[in-house]
């Protein structure tokens, strides 16, 4: 199975939309990705092709992590889509891979995000808690993470994270 990753294209939405449909089994993942892309508040979109079909999908958003007065900022992962009939095909890991290396590329150094435990580990993200940075929601804290793609971009760092307000409600 050859997989393309590469940027989303404006023919590609309806596709992504009902990528993140039929992944999450409901509509407010793919709502999400259209207000987060009509609020002008995309660091990063890929999609992964196969035959010339759009199967997967990640998105990166921008948060802001907050210690007292002090801001600084980071992306957020998510949602990635990938369709249920070619889940744990390598899809997904294939989406993170290039999406991490081409963030760093554009000069970001820290991505967080809320997910499986057992999942995100294998490409760097590790929990947030002993970097002192939590979620202003309270989660079980092994399923919220962060990956540092400059090592020690967080030292002296902590603080809350904040996701884009079109996260509200989903």
């Amino acid at each position: 199975m050859t997989i393309l990753i590469r940027p989303e294209s404006p023919a590609d939405l309806p596709a992504i939309f009902h990528a993140n449909q039929l992944a999450f089994g409901r509509d407010n993942e793919a709502r999400l990705v259209n207000k987060l892309r009509d609020a002008n508040a995309v660091v990063l979109s890929l999609v992964a092709e196969q035959d010339g079909r759009v199967v997967g999908h990640i998105l990166f958003s921008p948060v802001t992590i907050r210690d007292g007065g002090t801001e600084w900022q980071a992306v957020g992962l998510g949602p990635m889509a990938v369709l249920p009939e070619v889940q744990k095909q390598g899809v997904g890991s294939a989406l993170i891979r290039a999406a991490l290396a081409e963030l760093k590329t554009l000069g970001h150094d820290v991505v967080i995000v809320l997910g499986h435990a057992e999942y995100y580990p294998r490409f760097g993200f590790q929990p947030t808690q002993p970097f002192g940075i939590r979620w202003e929601i309270d989660v079980p804290a092994e399923v919220f993470m962060l990956a540092e793609l400059t090592p020690g971009a967080l030292r002296g760092r902590r603080g809350v994270v904040r996701y884009h307000p079109a996260f509200a409600g989903v």
